[in-house]
């Protein structure tokens, strides 16, 4: 096991302790995509190493954390992965504000996915606020992407 797997296992399970982290109900609505957001880093920076397979099982475990119905974020990672790993050459050059958008729209289709296992089940939030984590995440897409490079950087 190289030191970039490890990097890539100590991300993605910080991710997993961020996206369990006990809010108050009006910061729940606010809190990024953790998963999501390192899930497009990595498969941007190793799209050889990071892809569907990976998506899909980050999904599964975040479905067993969050005690949802199990493959609903399994499937709308893998849908993410799949847009960033044919997308990722042409992502990495633009600007890092038209990379936000880019993460904008890729959360929104999860959220979207999601929501719509959520309504196949019975169990859809009636809130305007679940599109909130879309702008959050866009907005902290930046900062988050020159932590995990320097991360990256450091680590490996």
């Amino acid at each position: 096991m190289g030191r970039d797997t490890g990097v890539l296992i100590f991300t993605f399970l910080l991710m997993y302790v961020l996206m369990i982290l006990p809010l108050p109900e009006w910061a729940q609505w606010a809190w990024p995509e953790w998963s999501t957001l390192a899930l497009i880093y990595w498969t941007m920076v190793l799209p050889s190493r990071v892809g569907m397979l990976t998506a899909w099982f980050l999904g599964l475990g975040l479905d067993v954390l969050q005690g949802t119905v199990l493959g609903q974020h399994a499937m709308a990672l893998t849908l993410v992965a799949y847009l960033s790993l044919i997308l990722h050459r042409r992502i990495r050059v633009y600007p890092i504000i038209q990379q936000s958008f880019i993460v904008f729209l890729l959360i929104g289709l999860q959220l979207l996915v999601v929501r719509f296992i959520q309504a196949a089940v019975g169990t859809v939030p009636n809130s305007i606020f679940y599109w909130l984590p879309c702008l959050v995440s866009a907005f902290l897409w930046p900062f988050f992407s020159y932590f995990m490079n320097s991360l990256r950087y450091r680590f490996t």
